[in-house]
């Protein structure tokens, strides 16, 4: 699906849905369509991105392609068809922008599931997490009560927390991880990420300290001796997304997780982003 969807993201005609208020940057809701192609997506426009102190103007959307791309070269699926465009939608053309692929989710609303189960991300009270969770931080909520923010100990989850750390993520929020109708997991804005400095700040912290799992290791290997490549389709593709610097540190991060098989521990400061959804 990659390959046919990307084609129409990038090539085919937008048509605005509505704005994405609660977005720190501009974020327009869009369908795409060409023939009878048709799909929903997220379109951002460069020119709708909030400046930043410590990443340069402009480069945020490149960066959200630049994660989709090493997301795919390792084979990992973890993140949304993602591409560049010209032009944004004819009635609202605020020029070229990030264009991916919409996740449609399970229902909103955790009182709608019969099942009553927890978002990849959630909160429980002290002393309650429970099996197949892990506890990231001890906190209190509005009314003064202990809780516990916990992720999801799965497989995948686990696989988008060491995507994390070798794109160098600064905002792993827990809105940030969305779970399609068909309950495959995902993570979305990717705009922060790819900083030649250490930038690393998330909610996916239950597995600090552990091994990287053989395989997971042995794709990130792979991915250096592709990066290591002057020549590589993904590094040529990354030149034109991000400098030579961060496509070195990239690598940097990949072979430190592929050679010590051991994911960090959280740094003494500014370890989670703010607010952690």
């Amino acid at each position: 699906m990659s390959g046919d969807c990307l084609d129409l993201l990038v090539n085919g005609r937008l048509t605005v849905l509505g704005r994405i208020a609660s977005a720190s940057n501009l974020t327009v809701a869009c369908e795409v369509t060409d023939g009878e192609r048709t799909e929903q997506c997220v379109y951002k426009p460069i020119r709708g991105e909030e400046p930043l102190w410590d990443f340069p103007d402009g480069t945020l959307a490149g960066r959200e392609v630049a994660s989709y791309l090493v997301s795919e070269e390792l084979g990992w699926g973890l993140i949304p068809e993602t591409g560049l465009r010209a032009t944004g939608p004819d009635d609202i053309d605020l020029g070229p922008g990030m264009v991916q692929r919409w996740i449609h989710q399970r229902e909103d609303g955790r009182s709608d599931r019969e099942d009553q189960e927890l978002d990849p991300v959630d909160v429980v009270p002290e002393g309650a997490v429970p099996a197949g969770y892990r506890g990231v931080l001890h906190a209190y909520d509005p009314r003064g009560d202990a809780v516990v923010l916990v992720h999801a100990d799965t497989d995948r989850l686990r696989r988008l927390a060491v995507l994390d750390v070798v794109l160098n993520n600064a905002d792993r929020k827990g809105g940030h991880i969305l779970v399609d109708t068909d309950g495959r997991l995902f993570g979305i804005d990717h705009g922060i990420c790819l900083h030649a400095d250490d930038k690393l700040r998330t909610i996916l912290w239950g597995w600090a300290g552990g091994e990287v799992p053989a395989a997971e290791a042995a794709d990130l290997a792979r991915l250096v001796t592709v990066l290591d490549d002057e020549n590589a389709a993904l590094r040529v593709r990354l030149s034109s997304l991000i400098t030579t610097s961060e496509i070195d540190a990239l690598r940097r991060r990949a072979a430190r997780l592929a050679d010590d098989g051991g994911m960090p521990l959280p740094p003494e400061a500014r370890a989670i982003p703010w607010p952690p959804f």
